[in-house]
């Protein structure tokens, strides 16, 4: 896409905005960094045109996101059911952030989405976006979804409207999106945006404080746990795995975030270049995939797992057993991690 259609399209979509009435903010399942961030900061832009908005997920954030300004307001499905069918219901316009299709939002809030009469934009990173949207920016180059807010309000000549407010939970999805801006989608325009941030005033250590240096005990031990006694290489493989119980979770009274980023950990083993993190949970094992170098996880996650993403990091869910769904990771690893 060109300079001149990129400012063209996100023209349109504050043109979109201003003449909405009911205008609703969605996002994937299990919120992250970069869909809490890239929520929230397009909440605030439309507040700062004049708008007004609401922020409605599948489920809640994690705990060490809960700080940022409007995040407890978000309203779950999980949580305010009603509610959230009620403004799905009388929207005329529905943001889709850092998804690309409609069931990443999880089998509770889908059909609600899929049912909606309002218009509905994507705003994107991820490869293969489906076709349910009036309006799609899907830029897979780019780091993140936040960053791509940001494009927003700069190319649709906005840019004088960036304040704190906004500038905090995009730094805050770029941040944790990039593993603190070290991950090959980092762009010289990336650090451009980053500049551009810090001038609005923002405090990007105390951001980095708040998500990576705020642990409770338990998140501690739980976390010293999985490394010491559940980490995994294998064998003849440049490839390590952890994985939990939910015995072992709620052992160290998991809440949810406890785990974030324990899979990078496991990469960042010497001669490592491909980690997976599984998490027995609520009759599911929730799965995290990382690579680097020449390795890359979301075909594997996408052909096996009923996952996605990116090639260096992507997630998945089985309903088999934690023990089955290990086994048939480790079967795989011949193929695609040779």
């Amino acid at each position: 896409m060109t300079t001149d259609s990129h400012m063209n399209t996100y023209k349109a979509i504050v043109e979109a905005i201003q003449e909405a009435q009911n205008i609703v903010i969605t996002s994937h399942k299990s919120p992250d960094g970069d869909s809490i961030g890239s929520s929230l900061a397009l909440y605030h832009f439309i507040q700062a045109l004049g708008k007004s908005s609401v922020v409605c997920h599948p489920d809640k954030a994690p705990n060490f996101l809960l700080w940022v300004e409007g995040a407890l307001d978000i309203l779950s499905i999980e949580e305010q059911q009603d509610e959230v069918i009620q403004k799905m219901h009388d929207a005329d316009l529905i943001f889709c952030l850092d998804y690309n299709s409609a069931d990443r939002v999880g089998k509770d809030m889908q059909p609600l989405l899929e049912q909606a009469s309002a218009k509905k934009i994507m705003i994107d990173h991820h490869m293969h976006p489906a076709d349910f949207c009036a309006i799609i920016v899907s830029e897979t180059s780019v780091c993140s979804t936040s960053q791509l807010i940001y494009e927003l309000i700069d190319q649709s000549g906005n840019k004088g409207l960036l304040n704190e407010h906004i500038g905090v939970p995009i730094y805050l999805g770029i941040m944790t999106d990039t593993g603190s801006f070290r991950f090959p989608s980092v762009q010289a325009r990336t650090h451009e945006i980053l500049a551009e941030l810090i001038r609005t005033g923002i405090k990007h250590f105390e951001i980095h404080e708040k998500v990576y240096d705020t642990n409770t005990v338990d998140r501690l031990q739980l976390r010293g746990y999985a490394l010491s006694e559940k980490l995994e290489l294998i064998e003849n493989y440049p490839v390590a795995l952890i994985s939990v119980t939910e015995d072992e979770l709620n052992r160290f009274h998991y809440q949810k975030g406890d785990t974030e980023g324990l899979v990078n950990v496991a990469l960042s083993v010497d001669s490592i270049k491909v980690a997976a993190f599984f998490a027995e949970k609520d009759g599911a094992v929730k799965i995290s995939f990382r690579s680097k170098g020449d390795y890359y996880v979301n075909e594997l996650a996408n052909e096996h797992f009923e996952g996605g993403g990116h090639k260096y990091a992507a997630g998945g869910i089985s309903f088999d057993s934690l023990e089955n769904t290990i086994n048939k990771f480790k079967s795989l690893i011949p193929t695609y991690f040779k």
